[in-house]
C-alpha cells in the first residue's frame, strides 16, 4: 500500500486583538461590521468577532489577507450602568487612592517604601473618618441637637415633631434624639462596606493566568517590573483587610460622636455609675480606634505572589465588635437623663480641627518622604516625573480638599436649610449652624479660585503664543501646498492646546499648595477666633469688615454649590447616556489602579480587564501556535501593555504591541514613575517581541514612549502622523480632512503598514490543517449574531 499524503496545510493564524480607549464604543464600531458575536465573556466585559470570522481558525485561507480582527470591549465596566456615575459621590477616595500609585521609583529603599504606603493609607482613613463626621454633624448635631432641641426651628418642621423639646415624648431627651439619629451615618457606613463588598466580589476576585508562583518562575523573578508581578492585579486580601478597617472606623465615628455627650453631662453632674459606664465605653472606643489604625498599618500589598487568604476573623469581628461598640453607646445615651437639656452645639468643631490637621501633617510626611524617594533614584535628573516627585503628596492634598467641599457642603446647606433666611452661624436663626471651621474652610475658596486665575491666564497668553509660533512650522510640514492662513492658523490651535497637558503638573501643585497654607489659616482662624469669619473681624476697619463677610457668605454658597453639582451630574447620568459617557471617561482614567489605599473608592475595572486579556492571549497562542498583535488606543494601550507584562516568556515571544494616541509615558510615565517611568517601559520594550507607537503632535491625551533602539529591536515611537492627512484640497481628497487629534488612528494608512509589519517581525506562526470543503451557508449561519 503507498504511504498516506501528508496533510495539506495553510497560513498560520494571526490575530489582531483591538481594545478600546477612554469613553468605550460599540463592538459593531470596532470591527466595522454590523454583524458580531460575542466570542467569550459577558454583558460587562467580552471579545467579539465579525460573525464571518467566528470560525476563522478552521479556514486557514481567511489568513492570507491579513489578521483576523476581535475586539474586546470593556467599557460596561466603568461607564455601563447609569447607578455608576454615582460614584462621584466618592470621587475624594479614587483621588487618594491614586496617590498610592503615584511613588517616585525606589532602588533598595524598601523601608521608605513601606512607609510611603502606610502614610497615604492614614490620610485615606481619615478620609473615611471626615465623611461619617460630616454625615454625623448633619444628622446629629444640626437636626437631633440643634433643631430638634430649638421650639422655633422644630415647630417649622413638623416631620420633627416627635423629636421636640415642647412635645415632652419619650424621644424629647437629647440622649435619645442621637441614638435615633445616629441610624442616618450609621447606614452611611453600611452602604459604603455593601458596595465594597459586592465590587469586591467581582473584580478583586479575577486570577491572573500563571496560578500562585513567581513571574516566570526564574531565579530574577523579583527584579521583574511591578505589573508583571502575579499578585499586582490580585488584592484580594488587601482590599478585604482595609474595608473591615474603614467599616469599623466609620462605625466608631458614629459611636464616639452619640456617647461622647452623654459622657460629657454624666461627667458634669450625673451620677456615678453613668460616670463609669461612660468612661469605660470611651475606653473601649479608644481600643478599638488603635486597632483600626494598627490594621491600616500593618500589612501593604502582596504583589510577588498570589495571595489567596483572607483574614477571615479580622474581616469579620472588626466590623462586628464596632458595631457592637456603637450599639452600646445608642443604648448608654438613651439612659433617662430628665434634666439633660441640648444647648449650644456638640463639639464637631474640635473633631473637624483635629482631622484637618491630621491630614495636613500625613501630606507633608508623605511629602518629606517622597522627596527623599525621588532624590536617591539613580536617573531622578532625567526622568521627566511630575513636580519632582511630590506628585503623589499633592494629589494626596487634592483627595484632602475635594473631602472637605463634599462635607463642608452638605453641612452648609443643610444648615441653610434649617435656619431659614438666616445666615449660619451669625446668630439670626433658630440653630447656631456647623462648626466654625467650616465656614472658615469655605470662606478661602474665594481666595483661592483668584489665586487660580493667575496660572490660568498665563496658560491661556502662552497657549495663544505658542500657536502664533507654530504656524510656520505647521506650513513647512506640508511642504508643496499653497498656504492658507486660516487652515493653518486652526491645524497651529489644535497643537497649542494638546501642550496644555503637560503643563497640568504646575496647575496641580500650585492648587495643592495653595490649598494647603489656605486650610492651615483656616484652623488658626477658627482656633484664635472661635467663632465664623463673618463675625472674627467685626470692629475692625470697614473694608476688612465687609471682605470678610462676603467671603464667608460667598464661599459658603460656592462650597455648597460643590457638592450640588456632584448630586446633579450623578443625576443626570441616570437619564442621558452621552453624559453617562463623559462621566464614564473620569472612572476610565481614575479607577485603572486597584484599591490599595482607599476600600471605599470605586473599583478598578484593570483587575478584570487585564486578566481577560492576558488570558485571551495566552490560550489563543497556546491553542493555535498563531501570531497576535495587540493593539491599543488611549486607554486601552495602558491596558494591553499591562496584559502582555501578564504573559509568560513564551507567549511574550509570539505577541506583538501596537499602541497609538498612548498616554503610557505621556500621562502616566509622568505621573505614576514607579511602575510607568523609564526602567518599566525599557524592560517591556525588552521583553516584548516587537513594539510600535503611533503618534500625533495634535493629540492632547497621546504621545511618544521615547524608548530607543535597544538590543537589536528598533526605535518604538513611528515618527509624528501627519494631522489633518492632507492640507488642502487634492484629487484623492476633494473636501478639507479634519484635525483628528486622538480620534480615527486606524484612518492612517500608516496604521495598516506598522500592524503589517509587526506581524512580519514575530516569529512564523505554526502551519493550521485544512479542513474538508464544506459550504458558505453553513459557515456563515453558526454563531450567534448581535447585529
Amino acid at each position: 500500500m503507498p504511504p498516506a499524503s501528508p496533510q495539506p496545510t495553510g497560513p498560520g493564524a494571526a490575530l489582531e486583538l483591538l481594545v478600546h480607549g477612554v469613553g468605550g464604543t460599540t463592538p459593531q464600531e470596532m470591527l466595522d461590521d454590523p454583524r458580531t458575536t460575542r466570542v467569550t465573556g459577558d454583558r460587562t466585559a467580552a471579545m467579539y468577532r465579525r460573525t464571518v470570522d467566528l470560525h476563522a481558525e478552521k479556514d486557514p485561507e481567511r489568513f492570507r489577507h491579513g489578521p483576523v480582527p476581535e475586539a474586546y470591549c470593556w467599557c460596561n465596566l466603568t461607564s455601563g450602568n447609569g447607578s455608576r456615575a454615582l460614584w462621584l459621590l466618592l470621587l475624594p477616595f479614587m483621588v487618594v487612592n491614586l496617590a498610592h500609585w503615584m511613588r517616585p521609583p525606589a532602588e533598595g529603599q524598601a523601608a521608605m517604601v513601606r512607609l510611603y504606603g502606610v502614610l497615604v493609607r492614614l490620610v485615606a482613613l481619615t478620609l473615611t473618618v471626615l465623611l461619617t463626621a460630616a454625615a454625623c454633624e448633619v444628622a446629629l448635631d444640626l437636626t437631633a441637637w440643634q433643631c430638634a432641641g430649638s421650639a422655633r426651628c422644630a415647630e417649622e418642621r413638623s416631620w420633627l415633631g416627635f423629636l421636640s423639646v415642647t412635645q415632652g415624648g419619650w424621644w424629647a431627651q437629647p440622649g435619645r434624639r442621637l441614638a435615633l439619629a445616629a441610624l442616618v451615618p450609621a447606614a452611611l457606613v453600611g452602604l459604603l462596606w455593601y458596595l465594597s463588598n459586592r465590587t469586591w466580589s467581582a473584580y478583586e476576585a479575577q486570577r491572573p493566568p500563571r496560578g500562585g508562583q513567581d513571574v516566570d518562575a526564574t531565579p530574577d523573578a523579583r527584579l521583574r517590573p511591578a505589573l508583571g508581578r502575579p499578585g499586582f492585579w490580585y488584592g484580594r486580601r488587601l482590599v478585604a483587610r482595609l474595608r473591615a478597617a474603614h467599616t469599623a472606623a466609620g462605625f466608631l465615628t458614629v459611636a464616639a460622636a452619640v456617647a461622647g455627650a452623654a459622657a460629657r453631662f454624666d461627667r458634669d453632674g450625673g451620677s456615678t455609675t453613668r460616670e463609669v459606664l461612660g468612661r469605660a465605653l470611651e475606653g473601649a472606643l479608644f481600643v478599638g480606634a488603635v486597632t483600626v489604625v494598627w490594621v491600616v498599618c500593618r500589612r501593604g500589598r502582596s504583589e510577588r505572589r498570589l495571595d489567596n487568604r483572607v483574614d477571615r476573623a479580622l474581616v469579620t469581628w472588626l466590623p462586628g465588635g464596632s458595631l457592637a461598640l456603637l450599639a452600646l453607646a445608642a443604648l448608654y445615651a438613651a439612659w433617662s437623663r430628665p434634666v439633660w437639656r441640648s444647648t449650644g452645639t456638640l463639639p464637631g468643631d474640635t473633631a473637624f480641627s483635629v482631622i484637618t490637621v491630621a491630614q495636613g501633617t500625613l501630606v507633608l510626611a508623605l511629602a518629606v518622604v517622597a522627596l527623599r524617594l525621588h532624590r536617591r533614584t539613580p536617573y531622578a535628573r532625567t526622568t521627566r516625573t511630575v513636580l519632582y516627585g511630590l506628585g503623589g503628596p499633592a494629589v494626596a492634598m487634592l483627595a484632602c480638599a475635594l473631602g472637605g467641599v463634599m462635607t463642608g457642603g452638605i453641612a452648609q446647606r443643610v444648615a441653610d436649610w434649617l435656619d431659614g433666611p438666616a445666615t449660619p452661624g451669625t446668630g439670626h436663626g433658630p440653630i447656631i449652624g456647623p462648626p466654625g471651621l467650616l465656614s472658615w474652610q469655605a470662606s478661602v475658596i474665594p481666595v483661592l479660585l483668584l489665586l487660580l486665575l493667575v496660572p490660568l491666564l498665563v496658560l491661556a497668553v502662552r497657549t495663544a503664543h505658542t500657536a502664533r509660533r507654530l504656524a510656520p512650522v505647521v506650513e513647512a510640514e506640508y511642504e508643496g501646498e499653497q498656504p492658507d492662513a486660516v487652515r493653518t492658523r486652526r491645524i497651529a490651535a489644535v497643537r497649542a492646546r494638546a501642550a496644555l497637558t503637560d503643563a497640568a503638573p504646575v496647575v496641580v501643585g500650585i492648587v495643592s499648595g495653595a490649598t494647603l497654607l489656605l486650610g492651615a489659616g483656616a484652623v488658626a482662624g477658627s482656633w484664635l477666633s472661635g467663632t465664623v469669619p463673618g463675625k472674627a473681624f467685626t470692629g475692625m476697619h470697614p473694608v476688612i469688615e465687609s471682605v470678610a463677610e462676603s467671603a464667608q457668605a460667598l464661599g459658603s454658597w460656592l462650597i455648597g454649590f460643590g457638592f450640588i453639582l456632584f448630586v446633579t451630574w450623578g443625576r443626570r447620568a441616570y437619564k442621558d447616556p452621552s453624559a453617562r459617557r463623559t462621566i464614564g471617561i473620569l472612572w476610565d482614567v481614575g479607577t485603572f489602579w486597584p484599591r490599595a489605599a482607599h476600600p471605599f473608592a470605586p473599583p478598578c475595572y484593570a483587575e478584570r480587564a487585564v486578566p481577560d486579556l492576558a488570558w485571551r492571549m495566552s490560550s489563543w497562542t497556546g491553542r493555535t501556535g498563531g501570531r497576535l498583535v495587540i493593539s491599543g488606543h488611549s486607554q486601552g494601550s495602558v491596558l494591553a501593555a499591562a496584559a502582555v507584562w501578564q504573559l509568560p516568556a513564551g507567549t511574550r515571544r509570539r505577541v506583538a504591541l501596537l499602541t497609538y494616541g498612548s498616554p503610557l509615558e505621556r500621562l502616566y510615565g509622568r505621573w505614576f514613575p514607579a511602575y510607568f517611568g523609564p526602567a518599566p517601559l525599557a524592560a517591556l520594550h525588552r521583553e516584548v517581541h516587537c513594539w510600535r507607537n503611533l503618534w500625533r503632535r495634535t493629540d492632547p491625551i497621546g504621545g511618544p514612549v521615547n524608548l530607543p533602539a535597544e538590543g537589536g529591536k528598533p526605535e518604538v515611537d513611528h515618527k509624528a502622523l501627519r494631522d489633518p492627512v492632507v492640507y488642502g484640497r487634492t484629487d484623492e481628497h476633494p473636501l478639507p480632512e479634519p484635525v483628528l487629534g486622538h480620534s480615527d488612528y486606524q484612518a492612517d494608512p500608516v496604521f495598516a503598514k506598522e500592524r503589517t509589519v509587526l506581524l512580519d517581525r514575530l516569529p512564523p506562526a505554526l502551519p493550521l490543517p485544512v479542513p474538508p470543503q464544506r459550504t458558505d451557508e453553513a459557515y456563515g449561519s453558526s454563531g450567534r449574531s448581535s447585529g
